[in-house]
């Protein structure tokens, strides 16, 4: 029991920081219009569907201030995830459980959309141009929602299988 929650740890601690430099450096040929998948999204999807609402609503916490402080433009991404976690953290119970590789792309797409349309929102408050923020998000929703199928199927199989059966 301790030696798979050990597993666990490092394994949180290394994705958060693969996310967090796929960030920085995404590769050209995962960019779609210039513009990368939502990274953000594609993590924390897998995470609150294994884990619940709870740990979701506090990683999308984590994960938002992370990625709060690499933009630095005065947009939060923080209200939108814990949303998210919440909405998909709910899947950890129900009766047909959310693993499909098709429902956890349409997931990731929505998740992708609300993110984006949450910046552009902040952006019309600010005054800002809110045409160019719906054009990356629709190019980022696509990827994203391209990506999840592989992404979040392996991750969801990943934290399945270091989470400890504590009767779920």
């Amino acid at each position: 029991m301790a030696d798979r929650s050990w597993w666990r740890l490092q394994a949180l601690i290394l994705t958060s920081l693969l996310l967090l430099v796929l960030t920085i450096a995404t590769p050209a040929w995962l960019r779609l219009d210039g513009m990368p998948p939502s990274w953000p999204v594609l993590w924390l999807l897998p995470w609150a569907v294994v884990e619940g609402p709870i740990s979701g609503a506090l990683a999308a916490v984590l994960v938002g201030l992370g990625f709060d402080s690499f933009y630095g433009q005065g947009l939060s991404s923080i209200p939108v995830l814990v949303l998210l976690a919440l909405w998909w953290g709910q899947f950890r119970d129900a009766r047909r459980p959310l693993e499909r590789s098709t429902t956890l792309g349409l997931q990731a797409l929505l998740g992708s959309l609300l993110l984006s349309a949450s910046f552009a929102l902040q952006l019309h408050w600010r005054g800002g141009s809110v045409a160019l923020a719906w054009q990356v998000s629709l190019a980022q929703a696509l990827l994203t929602a391209l990506l999840a199928p592989v992404v979040c199927s392996l991750q969801v199989l990943l934290w399945r299988r270091l989470t400890p059966d504590d009767g779920r």
